[in-house]
C-alpha cells in the first residue's frame, strides 16, 4: 500500500531476524493520521526511491537507507555469489549443514555484523521498532539508551571446578537480564535489547561472550580442562574487560617497556659450487651458503621478566602463573604510544612491521641492519639475534678504504677491507662481489655478509680493474676514477694535468690543418677539437652527431691534421660499400692532399705493402670480412669505422674480423650508437676503448638485463657516465640553427572495404594463433608467429596485393599517396618517397608510371646508384625518388628535395629519422616537409603508440622489429591485436 507524500508520513527503521544472516534492518515509511498516530499503511523504502519521501528525510537517514540496503538478503547475494541462481537456492547451497561454505559463511558474517554495528551506531533516537510476525513494521517500539553498559565477568574457582558468568550494570544497577527474553542483536560489539530498551556496552564486549548467559546462570568448566580454558579465555578477559576472581588471583603491575628486535633465518640452502673469472676453481672453503634466504624480524616488547608482540588492541597483557595451589593472572599495563612511537620509527626507516613481524630479502635486511643498528640502540632497542643451526652473523662495522695513484699508462690500485678487526683480501673481495657472493666466514666462525651498497658502489672498480695480486686500471677509466673521488669513495692521487680533465670539458683549441679546405661551423669546429683531446690521451671515441651534422669533414680535417704532423702511416676508414664514393668525392673536396686508395672490388690489388704510398685507405666492412688474415698484418695510424652500428652485434664475422685489426687510434662514426639493445653500444665502445665496459659477459649482467628488462635508471646512468667522455653527441636542433623548418605530419588514410576485409581476416587468424602459443609456451614463444602475423598486417595496412597477387581490389593508403605525389609534382616540390617494403615501392612506381610523372628509383637490386642520385639532384622535371629504407636510408645527401613521404611506419624511429634527414641536413635552404602515412585502425596506429609508450636510454635505445617484438608484455600483444 503506497504511502502519500502529500500526507504527513513517518521513517522508521524495523529489526527482524533472517534465517541465516541474522538481525537486519528495513526501512520505512509509515503514513501518519490526522492524530498523529502512525497507522498501518506503509511501505518499504531504498536508496532508489527515497528521493520521493526527501521532506520527511535528513542526511542521516539517506546514510541509514544506503547501509540498510547493502545487508539486504540479494545485496549479500551479489556481492558474494557471481553466478546466476535465485536467492532462496543460494541460501540453502551455502549454508547447507553438511556441504555448505563454512568459510564464506564467516566472510558474510563478518560483512553483515560490520554494517549492523555501524547502523546501530547512527540510529540514536530515530524510531526503531520490532517487526511483528505478520510483517507488521511498527509492532514494537524500542529506545536506545543515552549511555553505556557495563560487564563485570565473575570467575568462581572451588575444588571441582570453576563457575563462570556475568552482570550487567546499567546507571549503576544492575540488570535482569537471565530468562528475561533479551536478544543479542549485534555480535561484534554487543548490542542488546531487554524489554523496550536497546543496550551497548562500554569496552566494546563481544556479544557471544553474553549469548550463551540469555538463557543459563553460569557454565561450568571441569578442573581437567581449566589450564586450557584458563590461558586461552580466561587471560585475554582479564586483559580487556572487568574481572572479578575468587580462588585465583589477578595481579596488575606496571613497567618500562623496552623494544625487542629479534632476527633469525627463514630459509637457508647451500649453493652449487661458483667459478672465479678465467675458469678457476672457488676452492676457498670458508664461504658460506644462503645467500638466497630471507631474514625474519619479530618485535617485542618486554616489560620486566614479561615480553610481548605488538599484536593487541587494549591496553593491557595478561600472563598466566601456574603455582602449587592455583593461578596467578599478571595483568601489565601497556604504554601504547610508546609501542606505537616505536613502530613508527622502524616504518621510518623502511621495517614495515606487520602484526609484529616482517620477512625481508636477506641482502636488503642485512642492508638494513649496517645503515640502521646505531639507530636504534639510540632509540633504546634491544637487537637480538636467533642463531640457526649454531651460525651468527658479524654485526659490527666493516669498512673499504680504496687508493688509487695515477701511474705513466695506467692508474695503480690500492685497498683495505676489514670487518671489525679482522681485515680481509681485496682479491677476496673482489672476487665474491663479481660473483655476487654475500657471505664468508670470519676467523671467529660469524658469518660477515658484505654490505648492500658496496655492490653498487664498487662493482665498476673492481670489474675494471685487472691484475691477480697488484690492481690496475686502465686510463680510459678516468671518468670512473673521477666519480669516486666525487662521491669520497676513494682517495685519489693524480696529476695536476690529468686533475685538469675532470668532466673532460678543459680541451685545447687546436689549429685547422692548412690542406683542409673548407669552412668548418663552431660545432663542426668543436667536434674536431675534441677528436684531438682523445688523440692526445690515447683514448678512442664515439662521433654520433645527428644525421647530416657533418661527421664526414670533421673526420676528414682530423685526418689531414695527422698528415701535416708528419705522421706516415696510413689510416684506415670501413664503410658500407655505397658510400665509399662518397667519402672519395668529400676526400677531394675538402683533403685534397690526401692520398686516397679504395681498397675494394672484386679484383682488388691484396698486397698490403702498397698502402704506404697513401695516406687514407677506404674499404668496406665486407672485405674486412674477408681480408682480416691480410689486413690485420698492418698496423693503421687510424682504424675509422663509419656506420659503425654494422658491428653492433659482437659474434658476428664482420664484429670479430674489426677488431682484430691494428691501430695507434681508433674512431668511430654513427648516428645510431644504440639500435637494437645495449649490447650495440658494448661492442662499438670495447672496439674504441677495449675493456671500457668490461667483459661482454660482465656487461650483460651488470648493465644490459638490469636497463632493459628492469627499467633500471641507476644502472642507466651509471652506463652513460662510463661513456660519457668518449662518445660526442649533437642533436641537430642544438646546434644547426641555420637549417631551415622541419614539418612533420601524420596522414591518416581510410582503408577501402575490400582492404578491410582482407585485413580483419587476417588479424583473425594471427590473434588466435599468437593466444594458442602464448597459452601454451608463453610470450617468448609466440614471438616468431607474431612477427610474422604483424608483418603480414602491415603489408595489408599498406596494400594487399603485397601479400595475395590476386587481389583486385584497391588500397586506400595508394590512393592518398598518389593523390599527394600529384599534387606536390603539380606545385613543383621534390619528393623522396621512402618505404621498407620493395613491393609497396613497385606498387607506388607502377601508379607513377600511369601518371607519366619521370622518376629516380633505388633499392637494393639498383647498380647505378650514383646516376639515380645525380639524376634527382640535377634534374629539375625528375621530381620523385622512389626509395628503399636499407638501399637509402645511409650515405645519401639528397638536399634538392623538400618534401618526404614515408609511406610505412618503422619500429626504428631513428631510422626513420635517417630517412627524413636525406634532405633535412647542411646545404638544405628550403623548409622541409615530411608526412608520415598511416592507415586508420590498423596495426600501424598501434605501433606509433606502444613507441611513445616504450621511450627507453634517454631516447638513445632505439628498437629493431625484433626487438620491438621482445619488448612487448602480454598486454601490448593483446592491444595490437584488437
Amino acid at each position: 500500500m503506497n504511502v502519500s507524500t502529500t500526507q504527513p508520513f513517518q521513517i522508521v527503521y524495523s529489526l527482524y531476524q533472517h534465517e541465516y544472516l541474522g538481525y537486519l534492518f528495513e526501512s520505512f515509511v509509515v503514513q501518519v493520521n490526522s492524530r498523529g498516530l502512525l497507522t498501518l499503511q506503509y511501505q518499504n523504502i531504498s536508496a532508489k526511491n527515497a528521493a520521493e519521501f526527501a521532506k520527511g528525510m535528513d542526511a542521516l537517514d539517506y546514510q541509514l537507507v544506503e547501509l540498510i540496503d547493502t545487508i539486504q538478503q540479494d545485496a549479500v547475494q551479489r556481492k558474494f555469489y557471481n553466478k546466476k541462481i535465485n536467492t532462496v537456492d543460494f541460501f540453502l547451497k551455502i549454508y547447507d549443514p553438511k556441504k555448505g561454505d563454512k568459510e564464506l559463511q564467516e566472510t558474510i558474517e563478518s560483512y553483515v555484523d560490520e554494517r549492523r554495528a555501524q547502523i546501530l551506531d547512527l540510529i540514536g533516537n530515530k524510531w526503531l521498532f520490532i517487526m511483528g510476525n505478520d510483517g507488521n513494521p511498527v509492532w514494537k517500539r524500542i529506545y536506545q539508551t543515552p549511555e553505556k553498559a557495563t560487564v563485570l565477568f565473575h570467575f568462581r574457582r572451588n575444588e571441582s571446578n570453576t563457575h563462570y558468568f556475568p552482570t550487567i550494570k546499567y546507571a549503576g544497577e544492575k540488570l535482569d537480564f537471565q530468562y528475561k527474553n533479551a536478544l543479542i542483536i549485534c555480535n561484534e560489539p554487543a548490542w542488546m535489547i531487554l524489554g523496550e530498551k536497546l543496550y551497548s556496552f562500554d569496552k566494546k564486549v563481544d556479544g557471544k561472550k553474553l549469548r550463551p548467559f540469555l538463557n543459563k546462570r553460569f557454565i561450568e568448566i571441569p578442573r581437567k580442562v581449566e589450564e586450557t580454558y584458563y590461558q586461552k579465555f580466561v587471560a585475554p578477559l582479564v586483559a580487556d574487560f572487568d574481572v572479578s576472581a575468587k580462588g585465583f588471583e589477578i595481579r596488575s603491575a606496571r613497567f618500562n617497556a623496552v623494544p625487542v628486535l629479534t632476527f633469525s633465518e627463514w630459509h637457508s640452502a647451500r649453493p652449487a659450487a661458483l667459478a672465479l673469472p678465467g675458469g678457476e676453481a672457488d676452492d676457498t672453503e670458508d664461504e658460506v651458503a644462503g645467500d638466497e634466504g630471507k631474514i625474519l624480524f619479530d618485535l617485542s616488547f618486554r616489560y620486566g621478566k614479561f615480553s610481548f608482540g605488538t599484536d593487541h588492541s587494549t591496553d593491557a597483557n595478561v600472563s598466566l602463573e601456574k603455582t602449587e595451589e592455583s593461578y596467578v593472572f599478571h595483568r601489565i599495563e601497556r604504554h601504547q604510544a610508546f609501542e606505537e612511537q616505536k613502530l613508527s620509527l622502524l616504518k621510518q626507516t623502511g621495517l614495515e612491521i606487520r602484526g609484529g613481524r616482517v620477512l625481508v630479502d636477506k641482502a636488503e635486511a642485512f642492508n638494513w641492519l649496517h645503515k640502521y643498528t646505531p639507530l636504534i640502540a639510540q632509540e633504546g632497542f634491544i637487537l637480538h639475534q636467533q642463531p640457526q643451526n649454531g651460525r651468527r652473523y658479524f654485526l659490527g662495522t666493516s669498512s673499504i678504504d680504496i687508493n688509487i695513484s695515477e701511474n705513466r699508462d695506467w692508474f695503480d690500485l690500492y685497498a683495505k677491507v676489514k670487518f671489525g678487526d679482522f681485515e680481509i683480501p681485496f682479491m677476496k673481495l673482489r672476487t665474491m662481489i663479481l660473483q655476487k657472493k654475500r657471505e664468508f666466514t670470519l676467523p671467529n666462525g660469524e658469518t660477515a655478509v658484505i654490505p648492500e651498497v658496496w655492490f653498487t658502489q664498487y662493482s665498476d672498480l673492481f670489474a675494471f680493474a685487472e691484475g691477480q695480486e697488484g690492481f690496475t686500471l686502465r686510463k680510459h677509466h678516468l671518468a670512473l676514477v673521477q666519480h669516486l673521488q666525487a662521491e669520497s669513495l676513494a682517495q685519489i692521487t693524480m696529476s695536476r694535468k690529468l686533475e685538469k680533465l675532470r668532466d673532460f670539458t678543459q680541451m685545447e683549441d687546436f689549429p685547422i690543418p692548412e690542406g683542409f679546405s673548407g669552412q668548418l661551423r663552431p660545432y663542426q669546429k668543436a667536434g674536431y677539437n675534441w677528436m684531438r683531446f682523445l688523440q692526445q690521451y690515447n683514448f678512442g671515441g664515439c662521433l654520433a652527431d645527428d644525421m647530416g651534422l657533418g661527421k664526414t669533414i670533421q673526420a676528414l680535417a682530423l685526418l689531414q691534421a695527422q698528415k701535416e704532423k708528419g705522421n706516415t702511416q696510413a689510416s684506415l676508414l670501413v664503410m658500407p660499400t655505397s658510400l665509399v664514393y662518397n667519402w672519395e668525392v668529400e676526400a677531394q673536396k675538402f683533403t685534397p692532399g690526401l692520398r686516397i686508395f679504395a681498397y675494394t672490388g672484386t679484383h682488388r690489388d691484396k698486397d698490403i705493402s702498397q698502402f704506404g704510398e697513401y695516406d687514407l685507405i677506404l674499404t668496406s666492412y665486407g672485405i674486412v670480412r674477408i681480408d682480416i688474415g691480410l689486413l690485420r698484418q698492418y698496423c693503421f695510424e687510424y682504424v675509422i669505422l663509419d656506420e659503425s652500428q654494422a658491428i653492433k652485434n659482437p659474434g658476428s664475422n664482420i664484429a670479430k674480423a674489426i677488431r682484430q685489426l691494428n691501430a695507434k687510434h681508433r674512431l668511430i662514426l654513427t648516428g645510431t650508437p644504440l639500435e637494437n639493445s645495449t649490447l650495440d653500444l658494448w661492442s662499438q665502445m670495447s672496439f674504441v676503448n677495449p675493456g671500457l665496459l668490461g667483459t661482454e659477459k660482465f656487461f650483460r649482467n651488470e648493465f644490459q638485463l638490469p636497463i632493459e628488462k628492469k627499467n633500471d635508471e641507476d644502472k642507466t646512468k651509471r652506463l652513460f657516465a662510463i661513456i660519457k667522455p668518449f662518445i660526442l653527441r649533437r642533436h641537430k636542433s642544438q646546434v644547426a640553427t641555420e637549417l631551415p623548418e622541419k614539418v612533420e605530419q601524420i596522414q591518416y588514410c581510410r582503408m577501402t572495404p575490400e582492404q578491410e576485409e582482407a585485413y580483419e581476416e587476417a588479424k583473425s587468424y594471427f590473434r588466435n594463433k599468437v593466444l594458442e602459443k602464448m597459452t601454451g609456451h608463453g610470450t617468448v614463444q609466440s614471438q616468431l608467429i607474431l612477427l610474422q602475423g604483424l608483418t603480414r598486417l602491415r603489408q595489408i595496412a599498406n596494400h594487399p596485393k603485397m601479400v595475395d597477387p590476386a587481389y583486385a581490389g584497391g588500397s586506400g593508403k595508394l590512393e592518398d599517396v598518389s593523390h599527394r605525389l600529384e599534387t606536390a609534382v603539380g606545385e613543383n616540390h621534390k619528393i623522396l618517397v621512402f618505404s621498407q617494403f620493395v613491393k609497396h615501392l613497385s606498387l607506388v612506381k607502377e601508379c607513377v608510371e600511369d601518371m607519366k610523372l619521370p622518376y629516380a628509383y633505388l633499392d637494393g637490386s639498383t647498380r647505378n646508384r650514383r646516376t639515380q642520385v645525380e639524376l634527382f639532384q640535377r634534374e629539375k622535371e625528375v621530381q620523385i625518388f622512389l626509395i628503399s629504407l636499407k638501399a637509402g636510408g645511409l650515405g645519401l645527401n639528397l638536399t634538392a628535395a623538400d618534401y618526404v613521404f614515408i609511406l610505412d611506419p618503422w619500429w626504428n624511429p631513428a631510422i626513420e629519422a635517417q630517412a627524413v634527414d636525406r634532405a633535412h641536413r647542411i646545404g638544405q635552404e628550403q623548409t622541409v616537409f615530411n608526412y608520415k602515412f598511416i592507415s586508420r585502425n590498423t596495426v600501424e596506429e598501434k605501433i606509433l603508440a606502444l613507441q611513445r609508450n616504450k621511450k627507453r636510454l634517454a631516447d638513445e635505445l632505439i628498437t629493431t622489429e625484433e626487438g620491438f617484438v621482445k619488448a612487448l608484455t602480454r598486454e601490448d600483444v593483446l592491444a595490437l591485436l584488437d
